[in-house]
């Protein structure tokens, strides 16, 4: 059962949100928040949540502040951003705080319970248009620096790492990767933890935005 909390400044949508998911026998709503610090509050009051359905724009604290709390005080914790067509550097900034993706609010209801589902068993959802764009806006953030532009094999990962990399750049889960390779999941999680600690990132996102910023370096 996935537990999913929704974070939306809108009654309505939080409503229609409960309702929709309600209706898959594979997800559990199990609590609304209308911005991100009241969301914060209820995980930190012990609210088990796997993912965290958030709207970006929403008076108070918005969707990228958000996700930047909650990731920081719960990592492993999936967030998936609600957003419009308008919103593109809100999403490249919620992507750099630590989101798996982003849905557009006018897509069909099967498609937001199949994104919630792509994102708890981490994988990712970005547009290609978005991750074109995440090599020319996405800066490195004071605290956690990415690595500079550098040829991708200037890292020291194997063949076999920079394959995963660019893999996991493109969106695929492990199940996936194994498939491509010819390995077993338990292979390809174990490259991925590599892969995190010899480029001192925290997670596949941050891997996915290291491959876009380095492929043509």
């Amino acid at each position: 059962m996935i537990k999913v909390l929704i974070v939306d400044d809108d009654p309505f949508i939080r409503q229609s949100l409960q309702v929709l998911l309600g209706m898959d026998p594979d997800i559990e709503v199990v609590g609304a928040a209308c911005e991100g610090n009241e969301a914060l509050e209820l995980l930190q009051k012990g609210l088990k949540t796997d993912v965290a359905l958030m709207d970006i724009r929403m008076p108070g604290c918005g969707g990228v502040e958000g996700t930047e709390k909650i990731k920081q005080a719960f990592p492993q914790i999936a967030i998936l951003m609600l957003t419009t067509f308008d919103d593109d550097e809100y999403i490249i900034e919620a992507l750099r705080n630590g989101a798996s993706g982003y849905l557009l609010k006018n897509i069909p209801p099967d498609r937001i319970i199949q994104g919630i589902k792509t994102v708890f068993d981490g994988n990712m959802l970005i547009h290609p248009d978005i991750a074109r764009k995440l090599a020319t806006f996405l800066q490195p953030t004071a605290r956690q620096e990415l690595p500079q532009v550098q040829p991708l094999e200037s890292f020291g990962l194997t063949k076999t790492e920079l394959a995963v990399v660019a893999s996991i750049a493109e969106g695929h889960s492990n199940k996936e990767i194994a498939g491509q390779l010819f390995l077993s999941e338990g292979t390809v999680k174990n490259y991925i933890t590599d892969i995190l600690s010899k480029l001192e990132l925290r997670d596949r996102t941050q891997i996915a935005i290291f491959y876009l910023k380095n492929m043509q370096g």
